[in-house]
């Protein structure tokens, strides 16, 4: 019997996950197929109900039901409750539906691909501080990477992130532009420059030192005005494309037992976003 998985959003159109798990189902000659499905916040609960009566096998969950969607699953593993959000979801044997975080995960193997050999000089500068800058936080600390600043426009939020990590500090973003220069590695984790939000930069990247990494986890665009901006000062830079292969990767894996041909799929996925 054909298996079906899916994608939970609000909004959900801009979604290129069915592109890239129809692609990798074929790829492996599994028949299965991945809808996309809008679901607004109040009508969470049901659509939770809905897929285990209608028999789907897994899903993603994107914003802004990550963290909304806890209550109504049966367990969450390790990964997900550090994070206190959920982006996949899968079933055991018995029928439960178990939450897991790729997010954070996928990040990582993304940036050690895109950095290479050269590696990623410390610290780390995180801007936001909601459910991706804290996935991200989380994977990158249990990597090794570190130490870990953030710096946020509500500084209460940076702040409490910041508490329930080590080694964890943090910058209004004023501090966090005249300190650039120190950081190796900048993470942008805001809907700042993404198509559907607001345009403009997080903070100024005049001051990032030469050679420093910057990714920002949008990946459509291709390249937002921040990493524009980022890379005309000098540093190199990474969309989210990477990440947001590799996380689909690792859910896929999760659901199937085989992980995918990433590296094709972020050329499919580049060529796609840049028209």
């Amino acid at each position: 019997m054909k298996k079906w998985y899916a994608v939970l959003g609000d909004p959900i159109a801009q979604s290129m996950s069915p592109t890239m798990h129809d692609q990798w189902f074929g790829q492996s000659n599994l028949n299965a197929t991945y809808v996309p499905i809008h679901v607004e916040p109040q009508n969470l609960e049901q659509a939770i109900q809905s897929l285990r009566t209608l028999g789907c096998s897994g899903w993603n969950v994107t914003v802004p039901h990550k963290q909304a969607i806890l209550p109504f699953l049966d367990e969450v593993d390790d990964s997900a409750k550090l994070m206190d959000a959920v982006n996949t979801v899968y079933q055991t044997n018995d029928g439960k539906l178990i939450g897991t975080n790729t997010d954070g995960a996928g990040f990582v193997r993304s940036l050690e691909e895109f950095a290479g050999d050269d590696g990623v000089d410390a610290p780390v500068l995180i801007i936001g501080a909601g459910g991706a800058a804290r996935g991200i936080a989380f994977a990158l600390q249990s990597a090794g990477y570190g130490p870990l600043y953030f710096a946020n426009r509500t500084a209460s939020k940076a702040t409490e992130l910041a508490a329930q990590m080590r080694n964890a500090y943090v910058f209004s973003i004023e501090e966090a532009e005249q300190r650039l220069g120190k950081f190796g590695l900048v993470v942008q984790t805001t809907s700042v420059g993404m198509n559907f939000a607001q345009e403009g930069v997080p903070l100024n990247p005049k001051n990032i030192a030469r050679d420093a990494i910057v990714a920002d986890i949008i990946y459509n665009p291709l390249e937002t005005e921040f990493l524009q901006a980022a890379e005309q000062a000098g540093a190199r830079i990474m969309n989210g494309v990477g990440m947001f292969v590799h996380q689909g990767a690792l859910a896929f894996e999760k659901w199937t037992g085989v992980y995918p041909d990433t590296k094709k799929m972020i050329e499919t996925i580049t060529m796609k976003v840049g028209g």
